[in-house]
């Protein structure tokens, strides 16, 4: 199995990206990214921040991200839930229409 710098390295070889440009957008050395991919226990904030750079999703990889995404899964599973767009939209909608016929009777009085 693994570990996380090696899953990290895997990823950054096949997104195609420089490990200087990568060292480049982290604020970090190329010396401390190839230290990094040798590195068995590399803090999810930064699996995250190269995941978010070289645009992988790292939660199929690291078991660490596990309840994160099943966490993440549950809040999207509905369409009709607080955070669809779809849904703050209709909500938008609507008060613009309850606050259209709002004007329209303060004005006609």
């Amino acid at each position: 199995m693994q570990h996380r710098g090696e899953i990290i390295k895997e990823a950054v070889y096949k997104s195609g990206l420089s490990i200087t440009e990568l060292a480049k957008r982290i604020g970090k050395s190329r010396r401390w990214v190839y230290l990094m991919f040798e590195n068995n226990s590399v803090s999810l904030d930064v699996i995250l921040q190269i995941g978010t750079i070289i645009h992988h999703n790292f939660t199929k990889e690291i078991e660490e991200f596990e309840p994160i995404k099943k966490a993440f899964d549950k809040s999207n599973k509905s369409e009709n839930d607080d955070f669809s767009v779809e849904n703050w939209k209709n909500k938008y909608l609507q008060l613009l229409e309850e606050y259209n016929v709002l004007l329209k009777e303060k004005l006609n009085s």
